[in-house]
């Protein structure tokens, strides 16, 4: 930082102590004087004394210094009918403190008084001194001029300080935008953080719930049917190592986008098109599920909706294998209409209505899916529905709209 910058920073962080240097040195200058001669002049230098320490307070109490140094200036008037004080110079100072820090009325009333003030000074000082009723008529026009100037400069000192008013809250406005635009930005960082944690944890419950499900489902099949048919677990154990497989690429493409990774970033994510692998993974699970599409489709949907409806359907699928109980059936549906993608997903199981009680208790993440899906569904104005089927077995039901330009 350069010095003149260090000076000015030092200066504005201990104001009172630069006013007060300045107003000591103004009393040495203009005040004590008065006490060095052979006959102190303690009038004068009492009122100078006034006039010179309120300039100590003239930004701390602007309309306190400033009253006591008008106060001090009136009574000058009176008290020193003769000659004038060496220290009126500084009513020019507290005149630009007064439009620079008080408030407008006070502002404006220091300018008045000012003026005033100057042509009391000059009616008092000069004109009275020196006219008489024969003088030169001309003297009252040259004293008519030098008002002119000290008003004149009265009010540019009023107008200065006035501009230097206008910087300072100028830049302070600046500043409390920048804190207020600090704050907007760290409360965007946090929600951005908390949304990504959300998609985690979405894309989480799907890949891993989903292939665990399918895990599970055939560890459980082939531990009871392989003492039927040795050939059963070969299979078996082949269908839990693709499942295995598709899962841990699923989450490696995950955890690449989370590092960073751009090749892993620009993988394709699973859409409409791979639905039919999702179910023959379903089938070979264990699960009688079948798929039919039907309408037309009016304009593409983005890749993050295919890939909603995709999770839609994985999900689905995955609650029938855990819940719906031996012996089920499944279908999906997948209609397009006018508006959109229309989801379907039933099953003929337990479903939640039954009377029969679950096989396990709930665990302590019961419910993630359902939330997620209608959080995923709702990312793109769409409407998920689920519950019991009123024929029995539960249903899923998500609409996806299209993406309107």
């Amino acid at each position: 930082m350069l010095v003149h910058r260090r000076i000015h920073a030092w200066m504005q962080a201990n104001a009172f102590k630069v006013d007060l240097a300045q107003a000591v040195a103004a009393s040495l200058l203009f005040a004590f004087p008065f006490l060095l001669t052979g006959h102190p002049y303690i009038v004068e230098f009492l009122l100078s004394i006034a006039i010179c320490m309120s300039l100590a307070w003239k930004r701390k109490r602007t309309v306190a210094a400033a009253s006591v140094q008008a106060a001090a200036c009136l009574l000058q008037l009176v008290l020193v009918p003769v000659t004038a004080l060496p220290a009126d110079i500084l009513v020019l100072i507290m005149v630009y403190a007064l439009a620079a820090n008080a408030p407008r009325w006070a502002s404006f009333t220091g300018l008045v008084l000012a003026m005033i003030g100057g042509f009391l000074f000059l009616l008092q000082y000069f004109f009275l001194q020196t006219y008489t009723p024969g003088s030169n008529p001309g003297i009252i026009g040259a004293h008519l001029v030098f008002l002119v100037a000290v008003e004149a400069v009265v009010l540019v000192c009023w107008t200065f300080g006035d501009l230097a008013r206008t910087r300072r809250l100028a830049m302070e406005a600046l500043r409390d935008h920048a804190r207020r635009l600090e704050v907007e930005r760290q409360q965007e960082r946090d929600l951005a953080a908390a949304d990504e944690r959300t998609h985690i944890a979405r894309e989480m419950h799907d890949i891993v719930a989903h292939s665990l499900s399918v895990i599970i489902t055939q560890a459980d099949g082939a531990r009871y049917a392989s003492a039927q048919d040795p050939e059963i677990a070969a299979k078996t154990l082949g269908t839990i190592a693709e499942t295995g497989r598709g899962s841990l690429r699923e989450m490696r493409r995950l955890l690449g986008v989370l590092r960073g990774d751009e090749l892993a970033s620009t993988r394709p994510l699973p859409s409409l098109e791979d639905v039919p692998s999702l179910v023959d993974a379903v089938k070979r699970a264990g699960l009688d599920v079948s798929v039919a599409w039907s309408g037309t489709m009016r304009r593409g949907l983005p890749a993050g909706a295919e890939l909603t409806a995709y999770r839609v359907i994985q999900e689905s699928l995955t609650n029938v294998l855990k819940h719906a109980g031996p012996s089920v059936q499944a279908r999906v549906d997948l209609e397009w209409t006018p508006r959109g993608l229309q989801v379907t997903v039933h099953d003929d199981g337990r479903g939640a209505g039954a009377d029969s009680p679950p096989p396990a208790p709930p665990s302590a993440g019961s419910g993630q899916g359902i939330n997620g899906m209608s959080e995923r569904v709702a990312l793109y104005d769409g409407t998920l529905a689920a519950g019991p089927a009123a024929g029995g077995g539960f249903r899923v039901t998500a609409f996806i709209p299209y993406t309107e330009a």
